[in-house]
């Protein structure tokens, strides 16, 4: 009867409780939850800096010409709303039309979320988008809006954007 008994208190130390299992299984939730707390800031502050890159592309090309004047006249556009007018007018870049640009969360094919705005004179224009990082630095602090020939950076908003910050990154001429 001893035997009997010892193999089955040999076999019971061998396995794990329930108890056990499920501390660390709620060791590993814990770690996983600041694992994806820490990645969800990375990514936002990746997708700020591409937001940034592609401005900053585009933007080169308003300094080194003139700006572009729309056929709906001077305001603030989607620059999705203009691809199609430019593709129409320079028929050499139509087949780069569906490579624009558009905000690595926010955009879709229709409504890129990258802003292009022109005043009236057709001589000032810039381009914007709306950041994701709430504590990024502000360069620009004359400013408080898109501003045409407000300069390269970033400003602070009164309102927060389609990205749920009020910060805002612009290049312009």
């Amino acid at each position: 009867m001893k035997k009997i008994t010892d193999r089955w208190h040999r076999k019971k130390k061998n396995g794990f409780s329930l108890v056990e299992i499920l501390v660390v299984i709620a060791i590993i939730g814990v770690i996983a939850s600041i694992i994806l707390v820490n990645l969800s800031s990375a990514t936002g502050k990746a997708r700020d800096a591409k937001r940034k890159t592609e401005l900053a592309q585009i933007g080169r090309m308003l300094s080194g010409s003139s700006c572009y004047m729309p056929d709906g006249g001077s305001g603030d556009y989607d620059t999705a709303t203009l691809v199609p007018e430019l593709a129409a007018k320079n028929p050499q870049y139509a087949q780069y039309a569906s490579l624009a640009p558009k905000d690595p969360k926010s955009g879709t094919a229709t409504q890129s979320f990258y802003h292009y705005i022109i005043d009236s004179s057709g001589a000032k224009c810039a381009l914007y988008a709306n950041l994701e990082n709430p504590v990024e630095p502000i360069t620009l602090s004359g400013i408080s809006a898109p501003t045409p020939g407000g300069g390269k950076g970033v400003f602070q908003a009164v309102s927060a954007g389609w990205n749920g910050t009020d910060k805002y990154f612009q290049v312009s001429n």
